[in-house]
């Protein structure tokens, strides 16, 4: 054989090397994501990779977080899911203590470190943040303006006597999103602060729906006209045409939404591949889709965003009053879903009862004041922002362990240690909305 011949015979079994070493490492077979994101979201990532990699079947199996969370820690002897993929970064780091992710680094370039002031991956590599979200007010323009009611900025205008029975939220037991709301505000504002915050908004409220998603659609039809809402709510409502607004009010937080591939995964290249696919430029861009509108964590792809789309990378005011701390919210992490659900959602006529009776004491007392009746309102309002328990006792890992049951309504039942709890607290909130009710009602009696 010639020269010739001998170097193209080598030139083709270097370029079949390649490529058979290129066949091999394509990811094939079939990858299974359990996440809390709506099919939008994942539809359009599943849409996009599959065409990328067409020999990965990607199957997604929709969990809210907490119960997301529960079925890998149920299934971990005997794991079939590769991906654990929602917004929660406190579900990752149970996820993590629990040993039930494994690292991978992603070969993306071009990811800060943080966003606001939280850092975007998770430092162990247990786990990545893909998009990032803020917490705030979504409001249906029209509805407002039927209703005359001036738009809200911050939190505390939504515990304004304006709004009664115009504000919904979704029950941060049963959303990922909205307990992470809530533990923003506790955080930015203190705990027994952001307590009486929360209480004297929820006081405002017309429903507390049973998933997240619940909150946007009764603002997109105008069934009432504020919902508490994680920011790409209302950025995918804008861009399909809804007569909606949104703010951030001050104290929020922008954290990143997570990714992490689950320990002793089945498919685990496949997971690496994935999640560098939702970091490319290409994966990035699915997230500013009209329906999904998420804040990308690669600063360059806001160059192809909207004009008027939020950059927590150039607006530093974004998330920058709070500094979130994980740790804080993973202590406390249930004892705040139970006892948003004894003192709020469960309670909501009593509370709403007394908050209405505050409201209008305090509208007589505008027009006629009384130093007693000024007196027995501050009472009545002191009365509904009590707690139960202090910051330190809600994360004692003696109480924070008594709950171990996911409630989804006040009648499930639970082991006896968490019944005693909530019953306590159910009391607790039982009696001091009657009380600040009465206390409301003898004002409006004084000033009249």
């Amino acid at each position: 054989m010639s020269r010739t011949l001998h170097g193209v015979a080598a030139a083709l079994a270097v370029l079949l090397a390649s490529s058979t070493a290129a066949f091999a490492q394509d990811p094939s077979g079939k990858l299974v994501v359990v996440t809390s994101f709506p099919k939008d979201l994942t539809s359009a990532f599943q849409q996009a990779f599959q065409k990328a990699y067409p020999k990965v079947t990607l199957e997604v199996l929709n969990r809210n977080t907490n119960a997301g969370v529960k079925y890998l820690q149920e299934t971990a002897s005997n794991n079939g899911t590769d991906l654990f993929w929602a917004s929660a970064p406190d579900a990752f780091e149970v996820l993590k203590g629990a040993n039930l992710l494994q690292a991978y680094k992603p070969k993306v370039e071009g990811i800060p470190e943080k966003v606001g002031a939280y850092p975007i991956n998770d430092p162990e590599g247990m786990y990545a943040g893909f998009a990032a979200s803020g917490y705030g007010i979504m409001w249906n323009s029209r509805y407002m303006k039927a209703n005359e009611l001036p738009a809200p900025k911050e939190w505390s205008d939504l515990a304004k006597p304006v709004y009664y029975d115009h504000v919904a939220i979704s029950a941060p037991s049963r959303s990922g999103t909205t307990h992470l709301t809530i533990e923003t505000i506790l955080q930015g504002e203190g705990w027994e602060k952001g307590w009486r915050t929360n209480k004297e908004i929820a006081g405002n409220y017309r429903t507390i729906t049973e998933r997240s998603f619940g909150v946007p659609d009764g603002v997109n039809s105008g069934s009432f006209g504020i919902g508490i809402v994680i920011d790409f709510f209302a950025l995918s409502s804008q861009a399909s045409g809804f007569p909606v607004e949104f703010a951030y009010p001050t104290v929020t937080t922008i954290v990143p939404a997570n990714i992490g591939i689950v320990k002793n995964a089945p498919n685990k290249a496949a997971a690496e591949t994935f999640v560098d696919f939702i970091l490319s430029p290409q994966g990035q861009e699915v997230l500013l889709q009209p329906a999904i509108r998420r804040l990308p964590v690669n600063p360059a792809t806001y160059a192809k965003a909207p004009a008027d789309y939020p950059n927590p990378f150039k607006d530093t005011s974004l998330g920058s009053q709070v500094n979130f701390d994980v740790e804080v919210s993973q202590a406390r992490y249930n004892v705040v879903d139970a006892l948003f659900d004894q003192l709020i959602t469960f309670q909501l006529d009593g509370l709403k009862a007394a908050t209405r009776a505050i409201h209008q004491a305090d509208a007589a007392l505008a027009k006629k004041p009384n130093d007693k009746a000024k007196a027995l309102l501050a009472e009545a309002r002191d009365l509904v922002a009590a707690m139960p328990v202090t910051a330190q006792e809600a994360a004692d890992p003696q109480l924070s362990g008594a709950f171990t049951v996911e409630r989804k309504s006040a009648t499930d039942a639970v082991p006896e240690r968490q019944a005693q709890v909530e019953q306590k607290w159910a009391a607790f909130a039982k009696d001091n909305y009657a009380a600040a009710r009465k206390k409301a009602e003898e004002a409006l009696a004084l000033a009249r």
